[in-house]
């Protein structure tokens, strides 16, 4: 009996020590809060988290997400988050110059095309002079969409114009508009609701798909795969060095994810590397 009780609770002793061992490790796992817009964003990145933990013991991933442009980078500035996927560098140093923030990206992600839609028309060409379109109110996606235009012939900017070193174009750079075009800003997460309301918008890609729209079907006009406006992984300044951030761009950048955007998204979304 005396032997019997003696292993017993060595027995015991020794599994609620391999389960204190397991909790202590499980406390020490190192936790990435990473913010995203909802939608694609937070869609692939969740892919990209499951290939990050898998691979990398030891770390855990926390996805976090927003339904504007602002707040991602204002929390991740604030050190409330330690990175998020969600913009494109034009967008990325146009906040820099805007609110001062030490932040520093790499490891290109997804480019979600911008689109211009309508449920009024069918064809660029069938929108009309003096048509309403509305456009992102924030500076570098507004600039996207004008860029977008020129590139079609629809209008043309002033010279001088670069989106990579943040020098945006805004209405007031169209030198030339034959058709009229009158430009609406307006909140990039409010311009699916403008379509009833406009002749045309243009709208990014994530909430495009939140609103049921593919830019490769839906649109009349639709950015091309060769866009700079590629999204990244942005960090602050001081966390370029860590040993996370590449990893975690391997993540994002393996095969496994690349499948799942192209079967998910069908040319709504495209891997960008």
């Amino acid at each position: 009996m005396k032997s019997f009780v003696t292993n017993w609770l060595s027995g015991l002793a020794m599994g609620v020590l391999a389960s204190a061992t397991i909790t202590v490790q499980a406390a020490t796992d190192q936790v990435i809060r990473v913010g995203v817009t909802s939608g694609p964003h937070a869609q692939i990145f969740e892919q990209a988290r499951r290939v990050f933990e898998r691979d990398n013991p030891g770390y855990k991933v926390k996805i976090i997400e927003f339904n504007d442009y602002i707040q991602p980078n204002a929390a991740l500035d604030a050190g409330e988050l330690d990175a998020n996927s969600y913009q494109h560098r034009p967008f990325l140093n146009a906040q820099i110059k805007a609110r001062g923030y030490k932040l520093y990206a790499e490891g290109k992600t997804m480019i979600g095309p911008m689109a211009i839609y309508s449920r009024k028309y069918r064809k660029l060409d069938d929108v009309p002079v003096g048509a309403k379109i509305g456009i992102p109110n924030d500076p570098a996606n507004e600039s996207r969409v004008l860029l977008l235009l020129q590139k079609q012939g629809i209008i043309k900017l002033r010279e001088g114009i670069d989106p990579l070193t943040g020098t945006n174009a805004t209405p007031i750079d169209i030198t030339e508009n034959p058709k009229k075009w009158k430009f609406v800003e307006i909140d990039a997460a409010q311009l699916p609701r403008t379509l009833d309301d406009l002749d045309a918008s243009a709208i990014n890609a994530d909430y495009a798909s939140k609103a049921g729209f593919n830019p490769a079907r839906d649109s009349l006009l639709v950015e091309s795969g060769d866009s700079p406006y590629a999204c990244l992984i942005a960090v602050r300044d001081k966390d370029r060095a860590q040993p996370w951030l590449g990893k975690l761009v391997q993540a994002y950048q393996s095969p496994e994810v690349k499948r799942y955007i192209e079967t998910e998204f069908k040319g709504g979304i495209l891997a960008a590397w």
